[in-house]
């Protein structure tokens, strides 16, 4: 809450240097001549993520005991989730949460010799202290709640970015997509210092922006979504991109080719103002005809080529938006039908559920859209 009426580039918080757990405090505690012994190296990640568990083990004789206890005991992000629930999250985010856990699942394998060889520092077995679940918690502190820091290179980590730092209290501030800040570490006070970058009521909540992400990102790292979210996107796979085009293209290959060379198979959405700049572009280029396809450099600029691939555009456009309809609509009724019969709704389920009926009203407004812009437009949108 602000104490005070905040403006423009007035002072939110100043966390000093000390203050903030990075992979110096880990090389200076206990665990820091293990790390720098130990080889291959580490990764600064997982540095930290054994400093979280190593010190939420200590419990009241750890010196980090006051923000441990601060800290969620089990985190709302999708890669923690149980697969009935993991499934129904849309296909692109459903795909990188199962890639989260892959990654967490390999670097506990592939940890468990670097585990071991802390037993001296422990009484019980470090199997029973650093469980898959312990890292997993760990790996999500650190994934949510860090801020971006940049650390000197050591040579005792691996060479994976160091850029991560835990700031307490500060990570309690809440993210909303409507504020704006500013944020980086202060070399002359040894500060992390954040800057309001637009006005907040006194007694106001105070909120910071984590950056112009859509709900599937949020929720994929961060395990929320955000109402009234201006970024918001309903992706479009490659796989519902193929569903809609003619099996017998003679120039299907090349197309796919010079999409993905391009980098056009991903990022394409549907989003408050109707499909994107990319989706169209994407499906230009696929609705090319036989005797258009030497122009595919013209269409990857966003050129109209012809009446004719104009409106098959807008048709498949149109066809990929319903069928999103129906999917998000199946999806919800399955969400209704498990509240039903559980008799109550889960958080991930109540998450799942929100991202879903956003997206329905993404869609639905995309279809209205399509359906009042004249087909005679050129396929040159913002």
């Amino acid at each position: 809450m602000a104490t005070k009426a905040l403006q423009a580039g007035d002072l939110i918080i100043s966390l000093p240097e000390k203050c903030l757990l990075t992979t110096s405090t880990v090389l200076s505690s206990c665990l820091g001549g293990y790390i720098k012994n130990w080889k291959p190296p580490v990764s600064p990640l997982m540095a930290l993520c054994t400093f979280l568990i190593a010190e939420k083990h200590a419990g009241h004789k750890s010196s980090w005991k006051p923000y441990l206890d601060v800290l969620p005991k089990a985190y709302t992000c999708p890669v923690g989730w149980e697969h009935h629930v993991l499934n129904l999250l849309p296909e692109p985010l459903r795909k990188k949460a199962q890639e989260q856990r892959t990654t967490i699942h390999e670097l506990y394998l592939s940890s468990k010799g670097f585990f071991s060889s802390l037993q001296p520092l422990f009484a019980e077995d470090t199997g029973s202290i650093f469980t898959r679940s312990a890292l997993e918690w760990a790996w999500c502190t650190v994934n949510t709640r860090t801020i971006y820091m940049k650390q000197p290179p050591r040579e005792c980590f691996s060479l994976q970015p160091d850029v991560y730092a835990l700031a307490p209290y500060l990570d309690l501030l809440n993210h909303s997509p409507n504020v704006q800040v500013k944020a980086a570490f202060n070399e002359q006070t040894r500060s992390y210092e954040i800057r309001a970058n637009s006005q907040c009521k006194k007694y106001g909540e105070v909120f910071i922006n984590y950056g112009p992400h859509d709900n599937q990102r949020l929720l994929l790292e961060y395990g929320f979504v955000a109402r009234d979210n201006p970024h918001s996107s309903v992706y479009v796979s490659s796989d519902t991109l193929l569903k809609y085009l003619p099996p017998l293209d003679k120039q299907r290959k090349a197309k796919l080719s010079i999409l993905k060379d391009h980098d056009f198979l991903e990022n394409l959405t549907f989003g408050w103002d109707g499909p994107s700049w990319r989706l169209l572009t994407a499906l230009k280029l696929l609705s090319l005809g036989a005797d258009e396809f030497a122009c595919w450099r013209r269409a990857l600029l966003g050129d109209v080529i012809s009446a004719r691939n104009q409106e098959q555009t807008w048709k498949i456009t149109t066809q990929i938006c319903h069928f999103l309809i129906e999917e998000t609509q199946r999806v919800l009724l399955q969400i209704s039908q498990l509240r039903r019969s559980t008799g109550n709704v889960p958080p991930q389920l109540a998450l799942v559920e929100k991202l879903h009926l956003e997206g329905l009203k993404i869609l639905q407004n995309s279809a209205e859209l399509l359906c009042t812009w004249e087909v005679a437009t050129p396929l040159q949108l913002e």
